[in-house]
């Protein structure tokens, strides 16, 4: 049985922060992880390339952040972007500011933040055993007295969870942090995926498969009332949409499916003209090209690969000339590039989202700590608390700034 001031459960960015943090302080800290390498999911971030975090100042970052942002006011006061930054670069990380706000290593490899903390940790002595799965954690008379771990003891008056959520299981993060926290007596939000492909009834985006848009902006319409919008990238996948917009919208919808409600998606193909320009525009093009056949006029207005789906969906001949279109079919075309309708049918698994909605709720957890409400010395951080936001670099400041409050806050307490 080893003895620890603070024991850390899981490698992953927060519980790297926690426990650099409380090493920093003083304390003899352990890190168990039950993979057999530290950081798995933190290598795949940002596509490998890791976006660190974002340039967002704290007002506006909170407006990422759901379901309850504000609760991180306090941990982004103690350690923000800046703080992320001057630590990686001191360990050797260079680290360029990107379009967004984004934050990436310069040498676009996640590989890079991961050693940079490791570093840090074993320059603070910090004993880090991998292959050391959690199956309790001990409790006496609501207080943390350490965890079971490979069948073997190791007592610490401080513990910090910092296991993950449920994204992406193959990296670790299959949601036993919610066990191990329930068996405790704490409760769980549903564990839902979020920033996460969506799947669409039909064979609509079937067909346009592998198409790119960009600068659209896509409605969610939940029961026929448009609930929210998103502006930018989305790409048509075999099973429906993903791309930015799609996963920034996907945490509404996800919810929205769950309660069984009826969800489409509208996608503006030209949100800089309003109807009255985008019909000038049609009337002059149609006027000017009056002897080509209408399917020749599509490849002005839209990509290659959408024109056969629009024809088919407009039921208009492509083989009429542009002078013959009339001004029921213009309209109908007209209304089909402002307005392209999919419905919802699904979404993705934890497999392919990048975030898990759900988790510990943040009333069951002291936002000026981080420490349980209900377990003496138990202290949560990063992804297994219900707190998820939009891609950006969002979701590891969230990991960081919890985890180093955590590690803080196990040092300084009686």
């Amino acid at each position: 049985m080893k003895n620890y001031d603070t024991i850390i459960i899981g490698a992953g960015p927060a519980g790297l922060l926690a426990a650099g943090r409380a090493a920093e302080l003083g304390g003899k800290v352990l890190v168990l992880e039950k993979m057999r390498q530290e950081g798995r999911k933190l290598l795949i971030t940002g596509k490998g390339r890791c976006n660190i975090t974002n340039s967002a100042d704290i007002p506006e970052f909170i407006k990422h952040v759901f379901p309850k942002g504000r609760f991180l006011r306090n941990a982004f006061s103690r350690f923000y972007s800046q703080d992320i930054i001057v630590l990686l670069e001191k360990y050797g990380v260079d680290i360029t500011l990107e379009r967004g706000g984004r934050y990436f290593p310069t040498g676009n490899k996640a590989a890079d933040v991961l050693k940079a903390l490791l570093k840090w940790l074993a320059e603070l002595k910090v004993e880090i055993r991998v292959g050391y799965r959690v199956e309790k954690l001990l409790v006496e008379h609501e207080t943390i007295k350490g965890v079971q771990a490979n069948g073997q003891t190791f007592t610490a008056k401080n513990i910090v969870l910092a296991t993950g959520g449920k994204s992406y299981p193959a990296t670790g993060s299959n949601g036993d942090g919610y066990e191990l926290a329930k068996a405790v007596g704490h409760t769980i939000e549903e564990a839902r995926p979020s920033l996460v492909p969506l799947e669409t009834a039909g064979r609509t985006a079937q067909k346009l498969q592998g198409l790119a848009l960009k600068n659209v902006r896509a409605v969610v319409w939940v029961n026929d009332r448009k609930l929210t919008e998103a502006f930018g990238e989305m790409l048509f996948t075999h099973f429906g949409v993903s791309g930015p917009i799609i996963l920034t919208l996907s945490r509404t919808v996800v919810d929205e499916l769950h309660k069984q409600n009826k969800v489409e998606l509208s996608i503006d193909l030209k949100p800089a003209l309003d109807e009255q320009k985008l019909d000038k525009r049609l009337i002059r093009d149609l006027n000017e090209n009056g002897k080509k056949k209408v399917s020749n006029i599509f490849r002005s207005w839209l990509p290659a690969s959408m024109i056969p789906v629009f024809i088919e969906l407009l039921e208009i001949d492509p083989e009429k000339e542009c002078h013959q279109v009339s001004s029921k079919e213009r309209k109908k075309i007209r209304f089909l590039m402002k307005n392209f309708r999919l419905t919802i049918s699904g979404h993705r698994s934890f497999k392919e989202a990048i975030i898990t909605a759900g988790g510990i709720p943040t009333n069951e957890i002291s936002s000026k700590t981080m420490e349980s409400k209900r377990i003496k010395g138990l202290y949560f951080a990063g992804e297994v608390i219900d707190l998820d936001a939009e891609t950006g670099g969002y979701n590891l400041q969230i990991a960081y700034s919890t985890g180093w409050l955590a590690g803080d806050s196990c040092m300084k307490t009686e």
